[in-house]
């Protein structure tokens, strides 16, 4: 069962004006990591992946809510009108809190819904991809 939007990834090319920007809405800086590596190759579908994964949280929102940047030293990033490269600038992805993120995947893999990605644990969540309409990317997390 879907419980509420839990982030929202957005690439950017330039992180410091991009979280100034979010800052003077009211996020602040949470969890900040290099992410890299055979795992999240894989999990994004971009190959040889290297980017700074910012998690910046909504000072007293409740339930959270995050935006989640991400600027990629490795690939290059450039402009792409496929929605589906998830490489490009823009927007990336939005993320739903799910109270049980196996029975969802049953359930949606039972309705022949495409997934991008294997179930995966990174930063204390549970997490999927999956394609939605338009080839939009759709994530799921169930917090540990």
């Amino acid at each position: 069962m879907l419980k509420n939007p839990d982030h929202v990834t957005v690439v950017v090319t330039e992180l410091e004006p991009s979280r100034a920007f979010f800052e003077l809405l009211g996020f602040e800086a949470e969890i900040e990591k290099v992410i890299s590596g055979d795992v999240f190759d894989e999990y994004m579908g971009v190959d040889d992946v290297e980017a700074d994964h910012v998690t910046m949280v909504l000072k007293g929102a409740d339930p959270r809510f995050e935006i989640q940047l991400l600027h990629y030293r490795r690939p290059t990033v450039t402009s792409d009108p496929d929605i589906r490269n998830l490489a490009r600038p823009g927007y990336n992805h939005l993320c739903f809190a799910v109270e049980n993120i196996e029975a969802e995947v049953e359930r949606l893999r039972q309705a022949d819904v495409t997934f991008r990605s294997e179930l995966m644990n990174f930063n204390k969540r549970k997490l999927i991809f999956l394609e939605g309409p338009e080839g939009i990317t759709i994530e799921f997390a169930e917090s540990d």
